[in-house]
């Protein structure tokens, strides 16, 4: 299964936050299982790099966004997901546009992010981690 994760995802791994930690970073460790291939974007590291930095350092957040770089399938962005996003007006953030774009063009059956209703327009699938655990995993709370 191709899972998205949205850039709030990545900020709460590399920035270790609580309650969201235990469960985003089991999201990330599937990596590793060869039921799942873990896509972000660009975008969504850049974002995180910036949290990560605001918090810690630049070389911290360096080193947390290259560990977290080699476990992740690093998706595109395009001239023309961002047409599609701008014209899109269903599509209230042009941030998540471009992330849904980009999810759509890896063929990723899933958008995991902490606020679902951000995609509200998607054809694909949208869970926050807790949910996605539940249905895929079967892990309860």
């Amino acid at each position: 299964m191709k899972v998205f994760l949205d850039a709030n995802i990545l900020v709460s791994v590399v920035n270790h936050e609580y309650p969201l930690f235990p469960y985003t970073s089991r999201i990330v460790s599937l990596s590793i299982s060869d039921r799942f291939l873990i896509y972000t974007s660009p975008l969504c590291l850049a974002i995180a790099f910036y949290f990560a930095e605001k918090k810690s350092s630049a070389k911290v957040a360096k080193a947390r966004i290259t560990v977290l770089a080699r476990h992740l399938t690093i998706s595109s962005t395009t001239e023309d997901m961002v047409k599609k996003s701008i014209s899109n007006n269903k599509i209230l953030d042009f941030e998540d546009g471009l992330q849904y774009y980009s999810a759509l063009e890896s063929n990723c059956s899933c958008i995991i992010t902490e606020n679902v209703k951000d995609y509200h327009f998607s054809e694909i699938e949208a869970l926050d981690s807790m949910a996605f655990l539940e249905k895929y995993l079967d892990i309860k709370s």
